[in-house]
Formats: structure tokens, C-alpha cells, sequence
């Protein structure tokens, strides 16, 4: 029997970063606020003390702050002549679970994506012409301008305290910042991090050829800092514990210490653990959304009415929700039409394992989740897609996240499997190799999209959410292509030995390489190809909005965090200052 509780004038399904912030930013207007959070309650003392966080088998291996698949997975399939198939681990990605959610975990590094990633599609026709893109290829313009977001971006930033150096502030170009980024109005909050010494070597090796290198940009704090909010931050000490780990210092930005506690404080603000949503209810138009219905940690079901719905979960989850719950049309790929799961995309991979002799020592240990040194000269557009053979390039680093003893054991092509060869290559590589990675966009097409799956079902009764996703030609060429510039700068290095390598092809969702997924609920400016309107407000329900990373209609050659954030600010700002006043459709369809 389902309970229906009383209305509410704002419900927020999932308390991770973007949800976090536009409870923290809704709170003020006094509105009665709930948060729907899928997971537990988290807090740095007692849940991230050390030495207890360190624990890298509970973390890293059995992935204790991750989503349980037992009761909620995907099917997956590389295409539609294959049969999906249940996600039985997790691998590839990994989502995260609780008050916080992947902001918990994430390694913390804070991009502002390029300006091309912003308007993709006007800059390669403007550039190239029409012919270059696949026919296949739904490469598609974000409806909003880097210029547009830069002060959300800059908001986001001074939130998580991020630490880097600006190479364009106010279109002046500046040296040993990305010349190759945005214009931005001023410098990061913190200075960048102490290098590490594969870093140095990197960088080096990058001017040497030509390149532009410069630090990552990272909210693992360089130095104590206040943010404009007041919460404090602790300076990281490198302790390499940072991706699958939450942090013991609170120098790892993450929205169960920043805006999630400034919500929580305001006396109409309530946050519910343990609540699984279900789906989200619509009204006999279907045009509008009434309530939402949620299991809690007893298995009981409630239905919880509300004004105003944002769903803020991880996503592939808010595809899911979406998909579940009937709201936009669900994406055929034979006839191209409808929105919902179109534009999925993942990220590419591979790069260079350098190996350097034993008079080169490299302190691996001592790292921390966004500690490295990137280029962009192959990213974007910043070099020519006819000569490369490919659209969309990639960031190539040299990070230092730390090397923990169960998960980090480089070892050169060839070396045995297990055995006493494989334990001396083991202790003769450990502190002498590095990589040099390239991490690459990959481009929506019309047979990579998320549905729901006619088979299985998950423990609650409903269709699993299928993936159906492959690499084009385009994203392997570009893998091996960039895998080469890594290869390049690895033996500019000084390595003695250099394997290079991509992720499987076809794709597999086995090993893990990044949980960076997009698309599926993309914001535009057409409703025929998007869900969403440049406020992340959905064309067909009004009183939904939709956050995260599955807005982007395409995936970039970075991480998704900092624009996922700033897209939170800039999103509720359009709540609290037009869509408050007069609810309704903020632009018109």
C-alpha cells in the first residue's frame, strides 16, 4: 500500500554535487525543500577517518561507496544485433551511492571544457564544412556559449577551492597556464599543486616537442582555503588516496562538507536517506508532473507530491527515471526520432606506460586524485580534424594519483601473469614508470543510445535500463592517433622501455576506464533533439528540470565535474530568478 504524504513546493531526487547546490541555493527562498537520496548518511568523521579510509580492498576493490548492482544495474550490448546482457560487477564506471554521491569519490579534477566542446557542431561546419561529419554522427551545439557560463564555472570553482593556474584571463594569454582555454575573468582560487617529479619530467618533454603544457586543474586544495560560503578546507598532504576514497582532510572538494550542510541547516530543508525513487508521477495531461514515488530503507512505499521536481541523480540514473516514468518520447534509433537515451557517449582512452631506469625515482606513493600535468594542443579543435583523420580530440597528461600496493603494478608487455617473474618485474618497476595518458571525447551517434531493456527487470519490478554503445571509427582512430603522441612524449622522457596501448576494441564494459558517462537527456535549443531546454528544463514538463552530465549532447576530451557544477549554478539561478516567479515553460518550444 503506498502512503501519500504531504505537499512539498520542491523535490530533489539524489544529493550529490548538482543537487547538493541547488538545495543550498533554494534553501534561502524558504520553500519546503526535500532531498530523496538513494544511498546513506555520510560525514568526514566518523565515515573518512584515517587510517580506517585507507583501507584500499574495502574502497578501491570491493567498492564500498558504490552503487549496489545487485539491485540496480544495466543491461548492456555493443549493438542491436547482440542481446543485452545484465552488468553483473561494476567495471567500466562506477557510480557512486550515498549523501554526496560520485562527488565523494571523484578524484577532483575541475575542467572548464574547451569553448569548441560548448558549440561543437557551428565550429567544425564554420571550420570544415558539413562533409566532415559522419553521416552517423549527431554532433550538436550546446544551446548556451562558454561565455555564458564562465561566471558559473568561476562560481563552481571557488566552491571547491580549486587550485591551477589561469592561461587566458580576459583574452591575455598566459604561459605555464592552458593558452588553449576560455577566457576567464580571473585566476583559480588556490595556486596549483606541488609537482611530482613524472610531472616535471612530462612537462619537460612537452615544451621540448613544442607543446603547451600546464597543471591540472584540481580541487584537491593546495593550501587552506575558505571558500566564499565559509566552509573551511584542509591542505592535501598527498596521501594518493583520493579516487574511490572520500577524504580524511577535507581537502578534496565534495558536497557532503561544502553545500550539502548549508542546506541541511535551513529548518525547511529535509534530506531522506535510504529512499530509492521509483518513478515520477505525471497528471492525466502527462504535461505536467504531480509527485514521485519512493521506497525507504523498510521497503515501504510512499508517494511524495511536490510543485517543483529536479532530478539530480547520477546520469544514468536520471535517464532511467526519465524513461521510467514516461516524461519525453524514448529514442528510436531506425526512425531517429524521439530524445530520451539519444546521444549517449562514453570516453576514450590509452596512451604510454613509460619505464625508466632504477636511477629514476618517482615517489609514486605520494599523490593525490587531480596531481598531474596536461596538455591540450590535440584537444578540441586546437589542431587540424582533416589531417588527424578525426573530430574531437583529447587532453594527454601525466598524473600522480598515488600508487597503492594492491591495485598498482606496472609491468612491461610480456612480463608473466603471476609467478616469481611476474613478483621481480613487480619490485623492479614500482617506483619507475608512469603514465602518459590521453584522455579523449567521444562523439554521440545514432546507434549508441539508453533504453529500457524487454527482458530483465530489476528487484523492484522494472525493466533494467539497456546500453547499447560501441567506439566508431572516428574515437578509434582518435585513440590510436593520440595513443602515438603519448608515445612521442614518453621517449622524450628518457624512458627505456615504452608500451603503449587503448582500451578494448570493441568496447568493453569489463575493465574499468572511466565513469564518465553523458548524454541520454541532452539540453538544446530543438526539442526534436533534446529533452531539455538551455535551463535544463524538460520541453514536455515544465516542472522537471534535469541535472548532470547527461545534458551534454556529446562527450569532451575532459572531465565532466566542472562544467556539471556550473551548469547546477546556472540552472538555478533560472529557477530562483524567473522560474519562481511564473512557473512555466522558460523558453518557448
Amino acid at each position: 500500500m503506498t502512503t501519500k504524504l504531504n505537499l512539498v513546493d520542491v523535490l530533489i531526487v539524489g544529493l550529490g554535487w548538482t543537487g547538493g547546490i541547488i538545495a543550498k541555493e533554494l534553501a534561502s527562498t524558504k520553500l519546503k525543500i526535500v532531498a530523496l537520496e538513494r544511498g546513506g548518511p555520510r560525514d568526514t568523521n566518523p565515515d573518512f577517518i584515517d587510517p580506517e579510509i585507507h583501507d584500499e580492498l574495502r574502497y578501491a576493490a570491493r567498492y564500498d561507496l558504490m552503487q549496489n548492482v545487485r539491485r540496480e544495474t544495466i543491461t548492456f550490448r555493443n549493438g542491436e544485433s547482440q542481446t543485452a546482457l545484465p552488468m553483473r560487477q561494476l567495471g567500466s564506471f562506477l557510480p557512486g551511492q550515498g549523501v554526496g554521491g560520485a562527488g565523494v569519490h571523484w578524484n577532483g579534477v575541475t575542467w572548464r571544457w574547451l569553448e569548441w566542446d560548448h558549440q561543437a557542431r557551428t565550429r567544425t561546419v564554420d571550420k570544415y564544412g558539413e562533409k566532415i561529419i559522419p553521416s552517423d554522427m549527431h554532433l550538436q551545439d550546446w544551446p548556451i556559449t562558454y561565455d555564458d557560463l564562465e561566471p558559473y564555472y568561476d562560481k563552481f570553482e571557488k566552491t571547491c577551492g580549486t587550485s591551477g593556474k589561469a592561461g587566458n584571463i580576459n583574452g591575455r594569454k598566459i604561459d605555464g597556464g592552458n593558452i588553449f582555454e576560455g577566457a576567464r575573468k580571473e585566476e583559480y582560487p588556490n595556486p596549483p599543486m606541488i609537482a611530482a617529479q613524472s610531472m616535471v619530467m612530462f612537462e619537460k618533454a612537452a615544451r621540448n616537442l613544442g607543446y603547451h603544457p600546464f597543471p591540472n586543474p584540481s580541487s584537491n586544495a593546495s593550501r587552506d582555503y575558505v571558500n566564499p560560503d565559509g566552509v573551511a578546507f584542509g591542505q592535501c598532504h598527498y596521501c594518493g588516496f583520493c579516487e574511490r576514497f572520500g577524504c580524511e582532510a577535507n581537502a578534496k572538494a565534495s558536497p557532503h562538507f561544502t553545500v550539502i550542510p548549508l542546506a541541511v541547516k535551513n529548518p525547511n530543508f529535509e534530506l531522506r536517506t535510504n529512499s530509492i525513487v521509483l518513478k515520477v508521477n505525471l497528471d492525466s495531461t502527462r504535461k505536467r508532473a504531480v509527485s514521485v514515488t519512493y521506497l525507504d530503507a523498510r521497503g515501504r512505499e510512499f508517494e511524495q507530491p511536490a510543485d517543483l521536481i529536479i532530478l539530480s541523480a547520477y546520469a544514468l540514473g536520471n535517464v532511467n527515471l526519465l524513461l521510467q516514468s514516461g516524461i519525453g518520447v524514448p529514442y528510436d534509433p531506425a526512425t531517429g526520432k524521439g530524445v530520451v537515451g539519444r546521444n549517449y557517449a562514453y570516453q576514450c582512452g590509452g596512451g604510454a606506460t613509460a619505464f625508466f631506469d632504477k636511477k629514476t625515482i618517482l615517489n609514486r606513493y605520494m599523490g593525490a586524485g587531480a596531481l598531474g600535468t596536461c596538455m591540450d594542443d590535440f584537444n578540441g579543435d586546437n589542431y587540424d580534424f582533416v589531417k588527424a583523420g578525426y573530430i574531437g580530440g583529447g587532453g594527454i597528461s601525466c598524473s600522480n594519483s598515488g600508487a597503492r600496493p594492491i591495485q598498482s603494478h606496472p609491468t612491461p608487455h610480456g612480463t608473466p601473469r603471476w609467478g616469481s617473474d611476474w613478483k621481480q618485474a613487480v619490485v623492479d618497476n614500482y617506483d619507475h614508470a608512469a603514465s602518459v595518458g590521453n584522455q579523449g571525447a567521444v562523439m554521440a551517434y545514432r546507434q549508441n543510445y539508453l533504453s529500457l531493456d524487454p527482458t530483465y527487470t530489476d528487484v523492484f519490478g522494472r525493466p533494467l535500463m539497456r546500453m547499447t554503445f560501441d567506439f566508431q571509427d572516428n574515437e578509434v582512430k582518435q585513440m590510436n592517433g593520440q595513443a602515438d603522441i603519448c608515445v612521442k612524449i614518453a621517449k622524450e622522457m628518457g624512458a627505456t622501455k615504452v608500451d603503449r596501448s587503448i582500451p578494448p576494441v570493441p568496447y568493453s564494459i569489463v575493465p574499468y576506464q572511466s565513469t564518465h558517462n553523458t548524454g541520454g537527456a541532452v539540453f538544446g535549443a530543438d526539442p526534436s533533439t533534446s529533452v531539455l531546454n538551455k535551463y535544463l528544463q524538460v520541453w514536455d514538463v515544465p516542472n522537471v528540470f534535469v541535472t548532470g552530465a547527461c545534458v551534454f549532447p556529446q562527450n569532451a576530451g575532459k572531465n565532466p565535474t566542472g562544467p556539471v557544477g556550473a551548469l547546477a549554478y546556472w540552472a538555478v539561478d533560472a529557477i530562483k530568478n524567473q522560474y519562481l516567479k511564473s512557473p512555466g515553460p522558460l523558453v518557448p518550444s
